[in-house]
């Protein structure tokens, strides 16, 4: 049986959730392999919505849901969406969910020096979701997280306590604040426990187990390749690693144990918070974009910034995942555009680049050069097959895994589940 790992092939927000809700239903197991409660899914079953942003997209259809060691959990977030969800009628028990005992653990004092930091940095801000999750990771790559599994043995933390306090209570006097509540933090703990504890289990164990069995296993990514903390734009970025490989260090399986990579492809470009954004469009065009594609943040609400498809950054984050196929998405928003672009190429200081720079002053400075196409007056939306889309917006689709270099495999027409062009079947191929 095939594995499948779904990653967002540009700045996040590409409609994972609706492709990984589609693919789960044919799933054995759904890992969660990276990055915190900043992931904003969307799933919409039927008449049911379903916000996630913690909780693996299988956990709604009741396919075994894991969290791996590559997630850094936020034990309190994770608590008010496992509420949330089974007020909604979803059953999560340890039949269904697990969490790795290894993974981090988000703490207060996560949130209160992300919180700090953005304030301090003026015009310097990165944009982070305020969440923790970047000290998080901090904390566990300067070994003095504390994990899950330190949950059932809090009564020999001190050790740890003195590690972590000294650390951020140094950084919290350099701000102003007083240090670490100790016992306050301990007394929280002690509380959240009990109900982290019932389901944790070391996951590689399991995912072994249920690998050896033939089961197919999906691995949804948070965030987009263009976040990646190696290969993204940064510093704007986010502070782990997004891309297809992480799948095999971030759960515990091994690197041939991801399958199929299928990239999400929103049909235009958007991007939340700061950060270089070379074929964005302030300008009317942009705000249709944004109002068509109801581009607000799942997880934070903000507004997102739109427009037009970049062919040079697709193709590079393909690239650098080893995408097998991509999943295009929100083809809908394009109706009716009597002409649409695409990013083909850069233009830096006189001289033509078939890549996205490294250096924060190239990514500002880059123009973008456009390949202009006729739009299409019929509408994409709910079509599921190639019979039901317009002869133009075929060429759209066409041209664009040309210029990515990568083909595709899915097109989305609708949040609905079943409105699904399917070309190349994932868990076959």
């Amino acid at each position: 049986m095939a594995s499948v790992t779904v990653i967002g092939a540009q700045w996040g927000d590409e409609g994972k959730g609706k492709i990984v809700d589609w693919l789960a239903s044919r799933a054995d197991a759904v890992v969660r392999f990276q990055g915190g409660h900043n992931a904003g899914h969307t799933l919409v079953v039927g008449e049911q919505v379903y916000k996630l942003s913690l909780l693996p997209s299988g956990i709604v259809t009741g396919t075994l849901s894991i969290i791996g060691n590559g997630v850094v959990l936020d034990p309190w977030a994770l608590k008010a969406e496992f509420d949330k969800l089974t007020g909604q009628g979803v059953t999560i028990n340890a039949d269904n969910f697990a969490i790795a005992d290894n993974c981090p653990l988000i703490l207060p004092l996560h949130r209160d020096l992300d919180g700090l930091r953005e304030q301090a940095a003026g015009s310097g801000k990165i944009g982070t979701t305020g969440r923790g999750i970047g000290p998080a990771y901090e904390d566990k790559v300067g070994r003095r997280a504390i994990r899950v599994c330190d949950l059932a043995h809090l009564d020999a933390l001190d050790s740890q306590l003195d590690r972590l306090c000294a650390h951020h209570d140094a950084l919290r006097a350099g701000f102003g604040q007083p240090p670490v509540d100790r016992a306050a933090l301990l007394a929280d703990l002690a509380e959240i426990a009990p109900f982290v504890l019932q389901f944790a289990q070391p996951v590689w164990k399991r995912l072994n187990k249920v690998r050896k069995a033939g089961a197919r296993i999906l691995f949804e990514g948070a965030q987009g390749v263009l976040l990646d903390v190696d290969h993204g734009t940064y510093p704007f970025v986010t502070s782990s690693n997004t891309v297809s490989g992480t799948a095999a260090s971030g759960s515990g399986l091994g690197p041939n144990a991801t399958g199929f990579v299928l990239g999400i492809v929103k049909a235009y470009t958007t991007r939340v918070g700061s950060g270089p954004f070379p074929t964005e469009l302030e300008d009317e065009t942009g705000q249709r974009l944004g109002e068509r594609g109801h581009e607000f943040g799942t997880v934070t609400g903000r507004k997102r910034r739109c427009g037009w498809f970049d062919a040079v950054l697709v193709r590079q984050s393909c690239a650098i995942s080893g995408v097998t196929g991509i999943a295009l998405t929100k083809l809908d928003v394009l109706d009716g555009f009597d002409k649409v672009k695409i990013c083909t190429g850069y233009r830096l200081r006189g001289k033509v680049l078939d890549y996205f720079p490294s250096h924060a002053a190239d990514q500002a400075a880059v123009e973008p050069i456009y390949e202009e196409m006729d739009g299409w007056q019929g509408t994409t939306a709910g079509a599921r097959s190639w019979a039901d889309l317009p002869a133009q917006a075929i060429k759209y689709i066409q041209r664009v895994q040309e210029l990515i270099e990568t083909p595709v495999a899915l097109v989305s027409t609708s949040p609905e589940r079943e409105d699904t062009i399917l070309v190349r079947d994932p868990f076959v191929d």
